[in-house]
């Protein structure tokens, strides 16, 4: 059986928060899912209109992707998002929590230009069950 535990030194490294781990070490995975990077599309491929409606078809979009593998969203080990923006920071990472009902995970947010600039925010994740 699947198990986590969270890997947070008391001393020598800058202190994890509520949110934020520095690692999560997983024992006995019978099974790993690498997602791509998901972007805020509608199933006609066109973008959400704004990054609080593209953040909630990414999340919905990664569930979807999870559930054709079996899993959930308690299965996600590790967040990658890339912003447009530095100013998504707050937006991305309180969606974030809310999609993993505040459960903390690895994560890193890179700024980047991304490939279209109808793009808003790309979030790749990696599952393991």
């Amino acid at each position: 059986m699947m198990m986590t535990h969270i890997r947070n030194p008391n001393s020598g490294i800058y202190r994890a928060t509520d949110d934020y781990i520095h690692a999560m070490e997983v024992e006995l995975p019978s099974r790993f899912l690498f997602v791509s990077g998901t972007m805020g599309l509608r199933e006609d491929g066109t973008p959400g209109r704004n990054l609080a409606e593209q953040l909630d078809l990414i999340w919905g979009n990664i569930r979807r992707i999870l559930a054709e593998a079996g899993m959930g969203m308690e299965h996600i080990i590790r967040v990658t998002s890339y912003l447009r923006d530095a100013d998504f920071v707050q937006q991305n990472q309180d969606a974030r929590v809310a999609a993993l009902d505040g459960r903390a995970v690895p994560v890193t947010t890179i700024v980047a230009q991304t490939l279209s600039a109808e793009w808003l925010v790309e979030i790749e994740v990696i599952a393991a069950a």
